[in-house]
């Protein structure tokens, strides 16, 4: 009974010793937290997706409370107001920036863009890509396996069972960029967004030349720079083939679209401008104008037998009066 008692205490005494040793080195070695980033931490959404730059809303959070300038940081899923909100909590300038909405640019439906093998791996897009180019003739579309669906975590993009692309809802898109990174092929990007859902882009990211877009996909960018050339606000640049309309520049005048040939340029959300009648072709001839008949010209007995007919006038002398 000793002998257990005496265990008993002794196990007592080192735990009470080792807990005086522990509070004296926590505090020690303990680190300040300014208490100002876990009310930072709330105002954050706490969807956690990354699209910041940063592992967490934790990680954002402490960033903006330590930073003196915080124009570099935005949260793209809160937007403007929640930077406007915390900016104010914490007595800094809040960072301006237009919301964006990821976009896929590929226009290569399966009517356009006909299926010449089966892939029979795995069903992933990362897999599908480091095996070979695709199912079609051309190596930059979607391939449809759905790999940006898996990694967003807002539900706000879907592969449609008809065209086989992937589609992206602009009401739920947050533009966390998670589906941004997720393509292996690099179609989505995070472009301006429109009220209203418009938005004008070119579908299509295949860097080959004309003849050979057309044989892969018919609604693909042949480089033609019409576009280019039809753009008043400089929006539109022609590289490696491949035309671009940058979102930021862009006024939505849509006159790129009545100029593509191919259909590659997209329109939403807005009806298309009316195509220019053709040029009409040379204006018939005005008719001759009238020219009065003019009399046949007499001959030398006709003009003899007129002055013998005329009646003589003689001439009137006048007198002087006497």
């Amino acid at each position: 009974m000793s002998i257990l008692l005496f265990t008993v205490l002794t196990l007592c005494v080192l735990g009470v010793l080792s807990a005086v040793v522990l509070y004296f080195v926590a505090q020690k070695f303990k680190v300040e937290e300014d208490p100002r980033i876990d009310e930072v931490e709330k105002m954050l959404p706490g969807a956690n997706c990354g699209g910041c730059g940063f592992a967490g809303c934790r990680a954002m959070a402490e960033a903006l409370v330590k930073r003196d300038d915080i124009s570099e940081l935005f949260c793209p899923v809160g937007g403007g107001d929640t930077m406007k909100a915390i900016a104010t909590y914490l007595g800094k300038a809040a960072p301006e920036k237009e919301p964006r909405v990821a976009t896929v640019r590929c226009g290569g439906t399966c009517e356009k863009r006909p299926r010449t093998n089966t892939f029979d791996g795995a069903r992933s897009c990362a897999v599908a890509s480091s095996l070979y180019v695709g199912e079609t003739a051309c190596a930059y579309g979607c391939l449809g396996y759905g790999d940006c669906v898996t990694a967003c975590a807002f539900d706000a993009i879907h592969i449609n069972p008809e065209t086989g692309l992937a589609e992206v809802d602009a009401e739920k898109c947050t533009a966390c960029g998670a589906c941004v990174k997720a393509c292996p092929k690099g179609l989505i990007e995070l472009r301006k967004k429109w009220p209203k859902g418009r938005a004008i882009y070119v579908s299509c990211m295949s860097r080959d030349k004309g003849a050979v877009v057309m044989k892969a996909c018919k609604a693909g960018c042949i480089g033609c720079g019409k576009c280019e050339k039809v753009c008043e606000f400089g929006a539109i640049k022609v590289e490696n083939n491949l035309a671009f309309i940058d979102s930021d520049k862009c006024r939505l005048c849509r006159k790129c679209v009545n100029e593509c040939p191919t259909g590659a340029i997209k329109i939403i959300g807005l009806a298309p401008l009316p195509k220019a009648p053709k040029a009409a072709p040379a204006a018939a001839a005005a008719p001759a104008a009238k020219t009065e008949t003019a009399a046949p010209k007499a001959g030398p007995a006709a003009v003899k037998a007129a002055a013998e007919t005329a009646p003589k006038v003689e001439p009137v002398e006048n007198k002087k009066e006497k």
